[in-house]
């Protein structure tokens, strides 16, 4: 079992990453809250390309592979 299996498809990944810089942008403009530190989360998963909840309930937006040479369905 890998403990940070890839289980993000690369657009979302793309989002997460534009959202969590986003959010922690908050941090340091606008209202200046410390709430925009958990932009932290959606940057760093976009960034691995793991959620770990998607881990935890075994989620996957990441296109199948084939595992026989066959395409997919």
């Amino acid at each position: 079992m890998n403990l940070l299996p890839r289980n993000e498809h690369n657009v979302e990944r793309i989002i997460r990453v534009l959202v969590g810089a986003g959010v922690l942008s908050l941090a340091f403009i606008g209202p200046a809250t410390p709430w925009g530190w958990l932009g932290l989360i959606p940057l760093a998963t976009g960034l691995i390309g793991s959620c770990p909840i998607y881990t935890l309930f075994g989620i996957s937006t990441c296109p199948m592979k084939p595992t026989n040479g066959t395409t997919p369905r």
